[in-house]
């Protein structure tokens, strides 16, 4: 949501917003919380009179957005989630560990971290919507409500604490790093993830065609509006400075940047899908243009490129 697990457009929502300048991709508005996932808004209430209310228009609506939203996680965590969890093999989580997966947005880390720690180890996934839990908490698991920029850790003392496609959509993000460090023991973990889309602009680096100029001109229609949501396209880079500062030790960064896979395209694909009439309404696209690129992407002739995920660590001294 992690933060947005799933979530580099997630936390876009729909409330009524002034249009992004197609030309600009700095914009000073901020959302107050980073790892809600849109439309995940509940059904309507049925009375307990036995009159049935007329359905909700909006109904139909919500459960696209949440299915969207769906698709974009499962995407992200195919093409990312063995960065992540080649991290944590490196650190050696096992069983016993004590785990805080803060802003998760989804089941798929959660669950590798559960399997790994066993019933004598702890995994706490907190995000401030919660809807995407499969079930209630069970052990190892627990799940809460928790917004990391605003409240105190959900405890202390934990091995690891992760957090990807955080900090860089939360509006308090020095209170939400030290409440990361803070939750850690001594020598413990902190791996901190976040995309850096303006480190490699082009979604098609062997920009050679008109299909490849197509999607990268629809990449930067992107940045823009993740710019105008409040969301830093420059963050992930910043991460090891700002983990070192913190005062971590031993702190090291890598990135990942794919350059043609199929998960590349089921990202892409789910990405234009999930602000598709967001980039129309703002003039960054037109629905020919769209409709153009997702049929390029489907056939498989293009090389997309992801944005860099930044990942970076270091330990509590």
């Amino acid at each position: 949501m992690t933060q947005t697990d799933g979530h580099l457009l997630d936390d876009i929502d729909h409330r009524d917003r002034p249009h992004p300048d197609p030309h600009s991709e700095r914009h000073p508005d901020r959302r107050d919380q980073g790892d809600q996932h849109p439309g995940l808004l509940g059904s309507p209430d049925l009375r307990d009179s036995g009159e049935q209310q007329d359905p909700d228009p909006r109904r139909d609506e919500r459960a696209r957005r949440r299915a969207e939203a769906a698709e974009w996680r499962d995407a992200f965590a195919a093409l990312f989630d063995p960065v992540t969890f080649r991290h944590f093999e490196g650190f050696g989580v096992g069983p016993g560990w004590r785990c805080w997966e803060a802003g998760a947005g989804g089941t798929s880390v959660v669950s590798w971290l559960a399997k790994k720690v066993g019933p004598t180890g702890k995994v706490v996934a907190t995000a401030t919507d919660t809807s995407w839990a499969d079930s209630p908490s069970r052990p190892p698991v627990e799940v809460r409500v928790h917004d990391v920029s605003a409240q105190d850790p959900p405890g202390e003392g934990f091995d690891l604490v992760h957090a990807r496609l955080v900090l860089g959509r939360v509006p308090d993000r020095e209170r939400a790093l030290r409440s990361m460090i803070k939750a850690l023991r001594p020598g413990g973990r902190l791996l901190v993830e976040d995309s850096d889309p303006a480190l490699q602009p082009l979604i098609c680096p062997d920009e050679h065609g008109p299909e490849q100029e197509l999607a990268n001109r629809l990449r930067k229609g992107v940045r823009t509006l993740l710019t105008h949501h409040g969301i830093d396209v420059a963050h992930g880079r910043t991460l090891p400075r700002l983990l070192r500062e913190a005062g971590l030790r031993q702190v090291e960064a890598d990135a990942c940047f794919p350059v043609s896979s199929p998960a590349g395209a089921a990202l892409e694909s789910a990405t234009i899908r999930q602000v598709r009439d967001r980039l129309v309404t703002a003039g960054l696209a037109t629905d020919h243009d769209i409709d153009r690129h997702l049929s390029h992407v489907s056939s498989g002739t293009l090389d997309l490129a992801a944005p860099a995920l930044i990942s970076a660590w270091g330990r509590k001294a």
